[in-house]
């Protein structure tokens, strides 16, 4: 059976990742898409579409939408790039738009959630909000790729961090290298 994911774009750079993410999803598993109005103008200005992806997407202020109720079934979700706003009102329950309230599903419902943090230097409140969030049963991934699979591009960045989201979503991929150990 399909998996069934949540995927929210916010406003913090980064939006090749979420485009990245999106791109593998869509091909096995049954995709929808919010993005914030923020998120939409980042990725204009970092060169992003979200357009022409096998997806259902949702308006960011339609509450209403299937995936706002516990009572609809899906898998999971991820927020990326998570913006330190967006992280504050879900570590804090607070669910103001679509993005917010699908995570807020996710947690109470005891679904995966994945919030991809893209900011740095961390201040003391993004720390707290992590934990709460994490304490509350979401995963935090910060978008920090490894190099031990030598890199040689941009994309390689973006998958090795792809492929960590997809590992936790229990999506197969075949994203990257693993690392498979070195004989020092």
């Amino acid at each position: 059976m399909k998996k069934e994911i949540v995927v929210g774009v916010t406003g913090a750079s980064g939006a090749i990742y979420a485009r990245r993410l999106l791109e593998v999803l869509c091909k096995d598993a049954k995709v929808h898409i919010i993005v914030s109005d923020v998120a939409e103008k980042i990725a204009t200005y970092e060169g992003v579409s979200f357009e022409g992806l096998n997806a259902e997407y949702h308006s960011n202020d339609k509450l209403f939408a299937s995936v706002a109720s516990g009572s609809y079934r899906y898998d999971g979700m991820v927020v990326i790039p998570c913006s330190s706003k967006t992280l504050a009102a879900i570590a804090n329950g607070y669910a103001d738009n679509l993005i917010t309230r699908a995570a807020d599903v996710c947690l109470k419902e005891g679904r995966t959630c994945i919030l991809v943090t893209r900011e740095m230097p961390l201040s003391r409140i993004h720390i707290k909000n992590m934990l709460a969030a994490r304490e509350a049963g979401a995963t935090i991934m910060p978008a920090s790729p490894g190099f031990y699979n030598q890199p040689e591009t941009i994309d390689d960045l973006v998958d090795m961090v792809v492929a960590r989201v997809l590992d936790h979503l229990g999506v197969e991929h075949s994203l990257g290298q693993r690392w498979s150990g070195y004989d020092a």
